[in-house]
């Protein structure tokens, strides 16, 4: 039986059973009932013989992985959900990582066969090439089928491979990229949590400052992604201008 999700007409809110919404957490299955045992994870809704869960329990399963991450003990977590409960912000809490966590990736996947890719790109592509980009995450095997991550870093490649640069070599850059996209994140993260959320992190915040904290993510999210924009072309334009000035000379 595959995996099922639904959508609550009357809410708009995700309907998981427990082996998707454990998935989705990245926890163990066995661990929901551990914590709904515990007090951390209120109970499922039930339909008859199925456990619904939903949104709300997503959310509160990454904020009990990240807690614990944290060093923090499972009694510590619960004694802090209780505060949070009769504090009134823990929905604001749950709402804060959602927030926090949506909308950043927006990527529209292309599946083809292994020889629709050979297609696309040519004879040059190797089985290492291949295996190169799957060790990336560019790209996921499974069987004879091939599923691409991004359709626009899909075409930027193809259109580097036909003006003649060797996909080992576009991976060797997407490789360097990665990592410098990382480096970048880490140093937006590493601001904003210096600057807006402070030194106590989110245990010591008001449901008000939590509110603060959402709408600033709202605003960082076209922003970062601006500034790395801006910055590239704006660097492109400068070696490009340099390396055209280079060839000129060379031809005195």
């Amino acid at each position: 039986m595959g995996s099922q999700v639904e959508q609550d007409a009357s809410s708009g809110s995700g309907r998981y059973r427990r082996e998707d919404v454990a998935r989705a957490a990245g926890v163990k299955v066995r661990n929901l009932r551990y914590y709904q045992e515990r007090g951390l994870l209120p109970p499922p809704r039930r339909e008859g013989r199925i456990a619904w869960y939903s949104d709300e329990h997503l959310a509160r399963l990454r904020l009990i992985s990240e807690l614990l991450g944290r060093g923090y003990t499972v009694n510590g977590i619960a004694e802090l959900l209780r505060a949070w409960e009769e504090g009134g912000g823990l929905s604001q809490l749950l709402g804060l990582e959602r927030e926090m966590t949506r909308d950043w990736i927006q990527e529209d996947p292309v599946t083809m066969t292994r020889a629709e890719l050979r297609e696309l790109f040519g004879p040059t592509v190797t089985a290492e090439d291949t295996r190169r980009a799957a060790e990336l995450g560019y790209v996921r095997i499974d069987g004879d089928r091939i599923t691409h991550r991004s359709r626009r870093l899909l075409e930027a490649t193809l259109a580097l491979v036909r003006q003649g640069v060797p996909l080992a070599e576009i991976l060797d850059a997407g490789d360097f990229v990665q990592a410098q996209a990382a480096a970048l994140a880490d140093r937006f993260v590493a601001l904003f949590r210096r600057h807006v959320i402070g030194a106590e992190g989110l245990e010591g915040l008001s449901a008000m400052q939590l509110d603060h904290i959402s709408s600033a993510v709202a605003a960082l999210r076209p922003v970062a992604g601006e500034v790395v924009a801006t910055e590239f072309a704006r660097a492109m334009g400068q070696r490009v201008e340099a390396e055209v000035a280079e060839l000129l000379r060379g031809e005195r």
